[in-house]
């Protein structure tokens, strides 16, 4: 293509079903028609913006939303300014009442209760036996691998994810739910059971909060779901992600022991202070849920 896809190029594309998302060119065209989002491609949207069916129901439900909060009397963004400036800045260009008070488990420090609990959205049990397995772990050892409540893989992904892990030779704790292969139960082979015996540990769900706060948790690979964004920023632990065995196992190696892991971690927890420092007495976050208090109090 060699050219910026603009507004124009792109809806054509999508209204006729005919966008090649299998092409790495397409997929790292830049685009620069997104208000507050500079040096941005189409691989960095949401897969269901990606969508090459005109008709498709996600794509078509999220665009309408986005409309739709164009009408509502405010926005609540479990965000942190500085976290995404450009964006917000743009927002409140066309729609002023917008009020970011995240990390949302971090304002709930000033609760007095414990934000783990608190401001749970978890949709699964959670076993709760991991925090006894971290608790036996070397600080730093740990990979955290969740791919939220939601997101689905197939059978051969889940196997070149659980072999790279494996071959990394690092601790891991992996969050597998019962329903996380399409149409299938999630099912490992006792080859790669043996393999990480005593420094894996496979479970259901957690309580994300307290894993990723643990001393012993170093990298967290997850699907990029806000809430585990936002979690993982707070925990300052460094967010990877990709799909095949070898990809997954040199990434682990160089998050854990490679200077360019140590650069993003070193990232990570500049993001941590940040966030702690946005819902402490006097931050952003803090005087954004005040402000919606009392304009909420106001009205009601």
């Amino acid at each position: 293509m060699g050219t910026k896809l603009n507004n124009l190029h792109f809806s054509e594309l999508v209204k006729r079903g005919i966008i090649p998302f299998q092409s790495e060119t397409f997929l790292n065209e830049p685009i620069d028609w997104v208000p507050g989002m500079s040096n941005i491609r189409l691989r960095d949207f949401p897969s269901f913006v990606k969508a090459n069916d005109p008709n498709d129901i996600l794509f078509d439900y999220f665009g309408s939303e986005a409309q739709n909060c164009l009408k509502a009397s405010a926005i609540i963004f479990n965000a942190f300014e500085d976290f995404e400036h450009e964006v917000f800045e743009a927002i409140a260009a066309k729609f002023p009442q917008i009020y970011t008070i995240g990390p949302l488990h971090l304002l709930a420090r000033h609760l007095h209760v414990d934000p783990s609990k608190s401001m749970n959205s978890s949709l699964w049990k959670e076993d709760t036996s991991c925090i006894e397995w971290l608790n036996k772990m070397e600080p730093n050892s740990v990979v955290y691998v969740n791919y939220g409540s939601i997101t689905v893989m197939s059978e051969k992904h889940l196997k070149e994810f659980a072999w790279g892990l494996a071959n990394s030779k690092h601790p891991f704790l992996w969050i597998v739910r019962p329903d996380v292969v399409m149409g299938d139960s999630a099912i490992l082979d006792l080859e790669f059971l043996k393999e990480i015996k005593e420094r894996g540990l496979i479970i259901s769900w957690c309580n994300q909060y307290e894993v990723l706060s643990h001393p012993s948790v170093d990298v967290f690979f997850t699907h990029c779901g806000w809430n585990s964004t936002m979690e993982t920023i707070s925990g300052g632990v460094p967010v990877d992600h990709d799909v095949k065995r070898e990809n997954i196992e040199f990434l682990v190696k160089e998050m854990m022991e490679g200077e360019e892991g140590k650069k993003k971690k070193e990232k990570a927890l500049e993001w941590k202070k940040k966030a702690e420092e946005a819902v402490e007495v006097g931050g952003s976050s803090y005087i954004d849920f005040d402000r919606f208090v009392k304009e909420a109090l106001k009205h009601g």
